[in-house]
């Protein structure tokens, strides 16, 4: 599956749920309580688990079936993601093994519907250097790739300046790599002093802004 370089303004805006739909649960009278839900954590790096949890009020809520709903981006339509059980105090939990997209979710039991809570996916960046320790004004390559696929994206190659001061010195333009379904970038630096990089992508209607980790390179 390969990404379109343009993403529309709208699908952006359709991600960012009202207040109205984030904050009044539907509690039908003679259901057994209020449900709430909660994600941990809110921002998640592609390919790992959130967990959503919380809580059936009120009376008879013990071992009560919750079902656990989800909407991706483009955030249209609540389909089930999967069901669990609440335990003897009305808590119960659920484990989303690896979310794509930024999504939205909402948990049901009986005539109680939660709140949406929404989690954001930010993309697993690697970064790798051909040379950490470069002779003064040896052009390094700075290569890895970025999960899932941004094909045609631009990301930035920063340098630290000051403890919270990065600034893009090249940028370069995500690639597809055969038979992934990641990007891979490539792009040659001159080096002339020691410093700290990252590669960063800004975010767009799908996914979070996001970081790889930092590499320092030695000048010898």
């Amino acid at each position: 599956m390969k990404r379109t370089l343009a993403i529309a303004t709208a699908g952006l805006a359709a991600f960012v749920p009202t207040a109205a739909a984030t904050h009044q649960p539907n509690h039908q009278p003679g259901a057994p309580g209020n449900l709430t839900i909660d994600a941990t954590p809110d921002t998640v790096r592609f390919g790992r688990a959130v967990t959503l949890s919380g809580k059936l009020a009120g009376a008879n809520n013990a071992t009560r079936p919750v079902t656990i709903e989800h909407d991706p981006f483009p955030v249209d339509t609540f389909t089930e993601l999967g069901t669990t059980t609440t335990n003897a105090t009305g808590d119960w939990s659920f484990v989303h093994d690896s979310p794509a997209v930024n999504t939205r979710y909402r948990a049901r039991s009986g005539g109680n519907e939660s709140q949406i809570v929404t989690v954001s996916v930010r993309p697993a960046i690697s970064l790798r250097l051909s040379d950490s320790t470069p002779d003064v004004g040896e052009r390094v390559r700075f290569f890895g790739r970025l999960c899932p696929e941004h094909d045609g994206t631009r990301i930035a190659i920063q340098r630290r300046f000051g403890p919270n001061d990065w600034r893009t010195v090249r940028r370069t333009t995500l690639k597809d790599i055969v038979g992934s379904t990641c990007s891979g970038y490539s792009r040659r630096v001159p080096v002339r002093r020691d410093g700290a990089y990252r590669v960063r992508f800004r975010g767009d209607a799908d996914h979070v802004a996001g970081n790889s980790r930092v590499r320092r390179v030695n000048v010898g």
